[in-house]
């Protein structure tokens, strides 16, 4: 594991992020970050309940990057999609491997390195989201309503839930379990 959560290159390590799309995700967390904080910031991460704390950096976004991301509920999706693929990378060695479907539950699916090349029989589903203010709390309150639409997903494969607080530099990931 490194001290450092890595949104840089993220299409060379994800098969599911072209360079346009890694970057653009990359482009939006520094959005989302310089909305509250100067890089670098210490992000914490759990685990499901383990904690852990990495460096996170990123560009300061010039005038014309902010005019570029300035709706904050696209660019809170997408800076939140580069970090928690960046969260499930670090903390479980995951890889994004391919966009999910609507309806699935999830908005991507991750496995190993070489998981989801023939099929997605081996992989993980991962719904992610983001809040751009508040605490600990919103962040587990945003957690628990992307536990419940992975859980009424139309997949049988096995789910994770990963949610961004950009103020509060809060990363949770959670494994979703079924109900009994």
């Amino acid at each position: 594991m490194s001290t450092r959560l890595n949104l840089e290159d993220m299409h060379e390590r994800h098969r599911a992020l072209t360079p346009s799309i890694a970057g653009g995700y990359q482009e939006a967390a520094g959005v989302c970050f310089s909305r509250h904080h100067t890089p670098p910031a210490q992000v914490e991460l759990e685990d499901n309940g383990a904690k852990s704390t990495k460096e996170i950096t990123w560009p300061v976004p010039n005038a014309r990057t902010l005019d570029a991301w300035v709706n904050k509920t696209d660019t809170t999706e997408a800076g939140a999609y580069g970090c928690v693929i960046a969260g499930v990378e670090e903390l479980r060695g995951l890889i994004a491997v391919r966009r999910a479907e609507t309806g699935t539950g999830a908005d991507y699916y991750v496995g190993f390195p070489g998981a989801g090349v023939t099929d997605l029989e081996d992989c993980i589903r991962l719904e992610v989201s983001g809040v751009d203010t508040g605490d600990y709390r919103e962040v587990e309150k945003r957690l628990l309503q992307k536990i419940r639409q992975a859980r009424e997903g139309n997949s049988n494969l096995p789910a994770l839930a990963g949610v961004i607080g950009f103020m509060s530099k809060i990363l949770v990931i959670r494994d979703v379990q079924e109900m009994a």
